[in-house]
């Protein structure tokens, strides 16, 4: 009742100076009892939407705050960080497609349901007694998480990691955001692959940074082509996104090396260490350089992306300024999901997981390359070891825009790979394939071929 009344007041429906009815004949009007209307109109008085004027009735008094009629934002004061942060980032054309091979879908049979229900569950029940004991504020998240973090990344990524150097985050761009606030503003250089992840290219151009695209050929990024006066890079080496090539052994070294000599830092994101289908991927760099290479990862495409658990790996001494600036922003992370992360990484359901998530990859990869290789053989694929997406390069006179568009009048969607690089590249698109049904598989490499 009296927000009915407020908002007509606020909206301009009841201008000021509008003198009201009588309080039955408001009361008839309203469907509420003279009461309730009594409350009402009191409760409104008191705020300053209402004047009672004694046998004068009652009178709008628009309060001063607020004009007669809002009036649209169409110049909103924007910082210079968040018109930097909107120019950086790739719509999604959305749509509706008979299948869609658009990265970033979500992969339901990744999801371990039952083991991750469990985790919370029994988690859940012992939050009360942390709470008791003080330990629910650490802004680099709960130590028995670092802890299992720590040995699970020494023991499956060839990492060099003490709990003392891991902080969790909300994920990779969270990490890339605390990362960037801290080590870059205008005047500086950052430094990216070309093509790359837009996110991470957002984040580090948000600051007013300058940033540099480096270009990647197939053995990963070029270290020759690096700006020295650099302050970050931000580097996939496992599994180049959105390529899929893996850095060499060689190529890993000068960059260590151009690290150390600039006092640079390199930002490793293993975003697809956890789903490589084909042999062993490489170890992480972070076991190369710790006082160089800061580690960043997540569980959103191995778990859910509603977990939102990811790490960063740094040396201690960058650990403490982020555990000094966090606050600021985000204080602790999440604490139940970070319990429940180290419960399926200790109990052992996280390995068992991910082997049987590594078969079902594996399988529909295979299904994707045989389709591919049987309907559109002149299509060169590249990234056959991990992630869950494939990059192919299409063949002499087919440009992308051709290819998407063809694609999508005969109900296929696919990822251009020219919106993620600076320099244009040669023409490519993406095809996820994680999300997709072997059958549907098939069906869509048909349909592509049909449209090309």
């Amino acid at each position: 009742m009296a927000r009915t009344l407020r908002d007509a007041v606020i909206g301009g429906l009841l201008p000021g100076g509008t003198r009201l009815p009588g309080h039955r004949r408001l009361a008839e009007a309203l469907g509420v009892s003279r009461n309730t209307l009594v409350d009402a109109l009191a409760g409104l008085e008191a705020e300053g939407y209402l004047r009672v004027q004694g046998r004068s009735g009652t009178v709008v008094c628009v309060p001063a705050s607020f004009p007669e009629v809002s009036q649209p934002l169409d110049d909103l004061p924007l910082s210079a960080w968040a018109t930097r942060a909107l120019s950086g980032g790739v719509d999604d054309a959305g749509g509706e497609y008979a299948v869609d091979f658009r990265v970033g879908q979500p992969v339901p049979e990744l999801y371990p349901e039952a083991a991750w229900t469990a985790a919370l569950a029994r988690q859940a029940g012992r939050l009360g007694r942390r709470t008791q004991e003080g330990r629910l504020s650490d802004p680099l998240g709960p130590l028995e998480t670092r802890r299992a973090l720590s040995a699970y990344l020494n023991a499956a990524r060839g990492a060099r990691v003490t709990p003392e150097m891991v902080m969790l985050t909300g994920g990779t761009q969270s990490a890339l955001d605390a990362l960037a606030r801290v080590f870059l503003e205008p005047g500086r250089v950052a430094a990216v692959e070309d093509p790359t992840y837009p996110g991470a290219r957002a984040a580090l151009a948000a600051t007013g940074a300058a940033v540099v695209p480096v270009a990647v050929d197939v053995g990963g990024l070029q270290p020759q082509l690096l700006p020295p006066q650099a302050t970050l890079l931000y580097l996939t080496p496992g599994c180049q996104y959105p390529t899929g090539v893996t850095l060499g052994a060689a190529r890993r070294a000068e960059l260590i090396l151009w690290a150390r000599r600039g006092n640079a830092f390199i930002l490793e994101d293993d975003y697809a260490a956890d789903l490589h289908h084909t042999g062993r991927p490489l170890p992480v760099m972070q076991g190369l350089a710790p006082d160089r290479v800061i580690l960043l990862g997540s569980f959103s495409k191995s778990l859910a992306p509603a977990t939102r658990s990811g790490f960063l790996v740094a040396p201690p001494p960058v650990l403490r300024v982020l555990a000094r600036t966090r606050p600021l922003t985000d204080r602790a992370p999440g604490t139940l999901d970070a319990l429940a992360l180290a419960d399926v990484l200790d109990s052992g359901a996280y390995a068992r997981h991910l082997r049987r998530a590594r078969q079902l990859l594996a399988h529909r990869h295979e299904v994707l390359l045989a389709a591919l290789g049987e309907w559109l053989p002149d299509w060169e694929v590249r990234g056959v070891a991990s992630g869950l997406h494939v990059h192919v390069r299409l063949p002499a006179g087919l440009s992308e825009m051709q290819a998407v568009a063809a694609a999508a009048r005969c109900g296929v969607a696919l990822s251009a790979v020219a919106p993620l690089s600076a320099s244009g590249g040669e023409p490519a698109v993406l095809l996820a394939f994680a999300h997709l049904p072997p059958d549907d598989i098939r069906r869509g490499v048909r349909l592509l071929a049909a449209s090309i």
